[in-house]
């Protein structure tokens, strides 16, 4: 392989890699709360969901 193909690659594996981490850094910080929809589906019942 030549130089430009390996940083070429080296890049790309940072790229993604770079995302899969600060995307989980986010949701650790960040964690998705879905408790009050759960509490409206379990409490009007699945046909009350009119989200999708």
């Amino acid at each position: 392989m030549s130089t430009v193909a390996v940083v070429m690659m080296i890049v790309a594996i940072v790229v993604v890699w770079g995302g899969l981490a600060a995307s989980i850094h986010f949701l650790a910080r960040h964690p998705l709360d879905d408790r009050d929809e759960l509490e409206t589906i379990l409490e009007d019942g699945p046909e009350a969901d009119t989200t999708w």
